[in-house]
């Protein structure tokens, strides 16, 4: 993971733990920026979109926009179950 630090100096221990953090409270961030301002930090998390794609009738999709009307009805009439 990327890390960017402005303002001051972090130990290497510290960016490890920031670092640690980000991945429970964030997963999938792919970098972050932390200021340093005295005995304070503000961090920026940036984390890679996520794009959800479904298998609908044998056909691996992320949106139905290409979908004609025939096949968005079929995807409205499918059960839908929770996790």
């Amino acid at each position: 993971m990327q890390v960017n630090v402005t303002g001051g100096e972090l130990s290497r221990e510290e960016i490890n733990e920031y670092i640690k953090r980000a991945n429970e409270l964030h997963p999938g961030t792919t970098s972050m920026d932390i200021a340093v301002d005295g005995d304070y930090v503000d961090i920026d998390y940036h984390v890679m979109p996520f794009d959800r794609i479904r298998r609908i009738t044998g056909y691996l999709v992320g949106t139905l926009d290409r979908f004609n009307d025939a096949k968005r009805e079929e995807v409205g009439d499918r059960v839908k179950h929770g996790i």
